[in-house]
């Protein structure tokens, strides 16, 4: 089934707009063919004019008009108009019909092309929707750059196909449609004559768009690679600065780009061929009609006017079939992109809602069951065989060294990864039956990279809920110790930041997004590394804040440093994924083990940075 079929349900959704466009199309182009007619009636009576001779000695050649045609020449026979009197209406007949073409034609634009940007915007809906639902483990498998390629360059394709190339090919058949009618039931061997270039036509067009399908799939993706590229450069201009690797950078580009341009000319001289090929058969198409067409003439079989009409249908088919190679050309790009588009639809994401969720307030006990998880993407062992119990209302620190699966315990408590092994239940509820949006909005989270929107302060911190009041961002402000800085911005909570937070510093970051964490007010509160940027003050500051705001919340700690001054009901020590050591802080000094190394290690350190 061609790609193109998915795009069905759009057209019925705008059906009104889809029929409407064809009857406006056929409209219009009924009453632009039958300006020909029109001009065969006045180029006959100029004939007759010249050679002195009345109608009715024509009045052997049988000569074909539409009834509407036919209707307008009955009222000079009637009145018997003088010749001036016949070109004078047929001129005044000939604006009309343009007039009321054009009209008909602008309603066409106003139906077809308008339904077309509905698409467009349904689509890109419908695909963004599409990308929020999917899980984590797509994201670290594709690039963003493709991602974003996927639902702008794509989707204006496959727009292209749902407006202008319908458009023009329901426009081809309709004037084809009318021009050959008329043509055949005016001369059948002058129209075969005229019309035998076509065949040629229908082959060159067969062949040249297999070579435009397989091109165009081509430039696609590697358009996807070079968007990718630069939106990598963009993000990460700072460190290749820092690195001085401007030089490097261009010329990786220059690489990626040429290979697109080859490419890209490479299908512009391809879709090159169109253009003259169709001017040369519709050139051919002339001259047949002008020779074959004043033999006849000399033989008395049709009249001067027939030449006028023929070459004006075989000008007003020029378009229309020099337009057959870029519509065609349309189309087949439109299924090559809507191809890229159905691969990522029809990609169904591995954590998703149960058939019947469960939808629950979270009073915040949390049991790991014997959890084994391995990354799919890379194979890495993260946890193995992890087992603990949270207590509504226990503060519970996870600490370990870098790799030894922190973050992955986050991961998993937030639903954002399925272990293979084991059971992860809140309030004995297991984390697969219950509702994501629901379990995910009940968990005030501050993950360890931190993101940060291109917009003021102010929403960056409000961004967990949909309504809320200054009073509540500037307590939260103040609970993560960020309020005095803020204040000392330029225009303090109305601050733009810029893309990614660049224009913090990596503390002022952290504690922004601890902010936002924080206004949500829930019963379970899960920090991801979030203190490894701010300085020891600081840092003492808001595990202050923390401890009170903490009082009844069950709360889930993960750190690499130990935080002495916070008392945690639980601090568990992970090495390789495992638990290596669990206990509270002075049963843990007590043993002398892991922890303690890490603890001594830290005064160490932080002596050493006094001095």
């Amino acid at each position: 089934m061609s790609p193109l079929a998915s795009l069905n349900k759009y057209f019925w959704k705008y059906k009104w707009h889809f029929l409407l466009g064809m009857i406006f199309i056929i409209l219009s182009n009924y009453f632009r063919i039958l300006t020909p007619q029109v001009t065969k009636y006045v180029l006959n009576t100029v004939e007759v004019s010249l050679q002195k001779k009345s109608i009715a000695a024509d009045s052997h050649i049988k000569t074909h008009y539409d009834p509407l045609v036919r209707i307008f020449i009955n009222q000079f026979t009637k009145r018997d108009s003088t010749f001036k009197t016949r070109i004078l209406y047929c001129g005044i007949m000939l604006l009309v019909l343009a007039l009321i073409s054009g009209f008909f034609m602008f309603l066409m634009r106003q139906t077809i092309i308008v339904m077309s940007r509905h698409i467009e915007y349904a689509q890109k809906n419908e695909i963004f929707n599409h990308y929020q639902q999917l899980d984590t483990n797509f994201y670290k498998t594709h690039n963003t750059g493709d991602l974003m390629n996927r639902i702008s360059e794509d989707v204006s394709r496959v727009r292209m196909y749902t407006g202008p190339a319908l458009m023009y090919l329901i426009n081809l058949a309709a004037t084809i449609g009318f021009s050959v009618t008329y043509m055949y039931n005016e001369n059948k061997e002058l129209t075969f004559y005229v019309l035998s270039p076509l065949p040629i036509l229908a082959v060159t067009i067969y062949y040249v768009n297999t070579i435009i399908n397989r091109k165009s799939d081509k430039i696609q993706s590697l358009l996807s690679d070079l968007t990718t590229n630069a939106q990598e450069s963009y993000s990460g201009i700072r460190v290749i600065k820092s690195f001085v690797q401007e030089k490097a950078m261009l010329g990786f580009f220059e690489k990626n780009s040429e290979l697109y341009r080859r490419n890209a000319i490479s299908l512009a001289k391809t879709e090159a061929i169109y253009f003259p090929s169709m001017g040369l058969i519709i050139g051919i198409s002339t001259l047949l009609t002008i020779l074959t067409g004043g033999l006849y003439v000399i033989n008395g079989s049709i009249n001067i006017g027939v030449i006028g009409e023929f070459i004006m249908y075989i000008l007003m088919l020029t378009f229309p079939v020099m337009a057959i190679g870029w519509t065609a050309s349309m189309i087949q790009r439109a299924a090559t992109s809507q191809r890229r588009i159905n691969e990522f639809l029809h990609t169904t994401p591995t954590v998703a809602n149960a058939p019947a969720p469960v939808t629950t307030t979270l009073k915040g006990n949390i049991t790991f069951d014997k959890v084994d998880f391995v990354y799919p993407h890379t194979g890495i062992h993260a946890i193995k065989n992890f087992s603990l119990v949270i207590n509504k209302g226990e503060k519970v620190a996870i600490i370990g060294k870098t790799g030894s699966g922190k973050s992955t315990i986050a991961q998993l408590m937030l639903r954002m990864y399925d272990p293979p092994k084991g059971n992860i239940t809140y309030d004995g509820i297991d984390i697969k039956q219950l509702d994501l949006t629901s379990l995910r909005s009940q968990i005030s989270y501050v993950p360890q990279d931190v993101f940060l929107f291109s917009d003021t302060v102010e929403n960056n911190i409000g961004f967990a809920l949909e309504k809320t009041t200054p009073e509540r961002i500037y307590k939260a402000a103040a609970n993560a110790a960020v309020a005095r800085e803020i204040e000392g911005f330029p225009h303090k909570y109305t601050t733009m930041i810029g893309e990614r937070g660049v224009t913090l510093s990596g503390g002022q970051k952290q504690r922004i997004s601890i902010a936002r964490a924080l206004l949500k007010e829930h019963e379970i509160v899960l920090f991801d590394d979030c203190l490894s940027a701010v300085d020891a003050k600081t840092e003492n500051e808001i595990i202050g804040n923390l401890y009170n705001y903490l009082h009844s919340k069950t709360a889930v700690i993960i750190t690499h440093r130990i935080f002495s001054l916070f008392n945690f009901d639980k601090i568990i020590v992970l090495q390789d994924g495992a638990i290596a050591e669990e206990g509270t802080h002075r049963e843990l000094l007590e043993r002398a083990g892991l922890y303690a190394e890490m603890y001594y290690n830290q005064q160490q350190q932080e002596k050493n940075a006094v001095l």
